[in-house]
C-alpha cells in the first residue's frame, strides 16, 4: 500500500504518513492558515502528481499560492472556477482546466476525469511513471464555496462519488471546510464522507490543529505555525 508523506510531523513521525484512500476534512475558522495547512498536504512528492480544485482564486494566484518547486510545478494539475467569470474565453491547457463556474459541479467532475485519465496515460507529464496506479493527491479548496452555491444533499452526493473514485484510484483526498458558516447537519453529513478530520481552532495569535480518526495520535490540540512556508509544530 502506499503511504503519503502528509507534512505534518506529528502524522509522518507515528505512521510515516498516510494510507492511500484516505479522505481528509479540514474544519478550519474563518481568517485562519487551515486552507495553507491542505496546501501542505497536497503538495506532490517526487513520483505523485496533485490536481487542486479552487473555488475562489484563479490559478495563475494559486501557483503563487502554493510556492511550488519547478517540479511540483509540473507535477500539479489546477481545476480553475474562477477565472472563466472575467476571461470566458480562457482555454483548457494540460494543468489547467476550466469550469464556467463552481456551481457546476457537472463539468467539475468531467475535468476532474479528464486531468485523471491524462495522468494514467502519461500524457500529464514527461516524465515516465515510477508507480502504478499513479499516486495523486486532490484538493477541494473549499467546500464551503460549493455549499453557497448547492444544497447540502447535492454536493454529498457529489462528494460520496468522488471520494469512492479516489479510494479506488488509491489516491489522497482533502477538502476544507469553514466550519463557523454551517450547521452541525452539514458539517456530520461532511464528516460522515471522511476517514481523517483535522480541527482547527484559534487562541489570540496562536493557532491549533487537533487530528481525530488515526489510532496512533490522540486528538490533543497541538500549536502550529507557518515558517518560510513550511508547517511547523510547537
Amino acid at each position: 500500500m502506499y503511504i503519503y508523506k502528509s507534512g505534518i510531523k506529528v502524522i509522518d513521525d507515528a505512521l510515516g504518513g498516510l494510507e492511500s484512500g484516505t479522505n481528509i476534512l479540514i474544519l478550519v475558522p474563518s481568517l485562519s492558515s487551515g486552507d495553507r495547512i491542505g496546501y501542505t498536504i497536497s503538495k506532490p512528492k517526487n513520483g505523485e502528481f496533485s490536481i487542486i480544485l479552487s473555488t475562489d482564486q484563479p490559478s495563475a494566484d494559486i501557483e503563487e499560492t502554493l510556492g511550488l518547486t519547478p517540479f511540483q510545478r509540473t507535477h500539479t494539475g489546477i481545476i480553475d472556477t474562477v477565472t472563466k467569470l472575467m476571461s470566458p474565453e480562457a482555454a483548457d491547457s494540460v494543468r489547467v482546466k476550466y469550469v464556467p463556474s463552481a456551481s457546476d459541479l457537472t463539468g467539475i467532475g468531467i475535468k476532474f476525469t479528464r486531468m485523471v485519465e491524462e495522468i494514467f496515460r502519461g500524457d500529464f507529464s514527461e516524465d515516465e511513471l515510477e508507480i502504478f496506479p499513479p499516486p495523486i493527491r486532490f484538493y477541494i479548496n473549499s467546500l464551503s464555496t460549493l455549499l453557497m452555491y448547492r444544497r447540502v444533499e447535492v454536493l454529498y452526493q457529489f462528494l460520496h462519488v468522488i471520494t469512492t473514485k479516489l479510494k479506488k484510484m488509491e489516491a489522497l483526498g482533502v477538502y476544507v471546510l469553514n466550519k463557523e458558516s454551517f450547521d452541525e447537519r452539514t458539517l456530520s453529513l461532511m464528516k460522515q464522507l471522511m476517514n481523517v478530520v483535522i480541527d482547527v481552532k484559534k487562541d489570540s495569535n496562536q493557532e491549533f490543529l487537533s487530528i481525530n480518526g488515526l489510532s496512533a495520535i490522540t486528538p490533543d490540540w497541538i500549536a502550529y505555525q507557518f515558517e518560510d512556508g513550511n508547517l511547523v509544530m510547537k
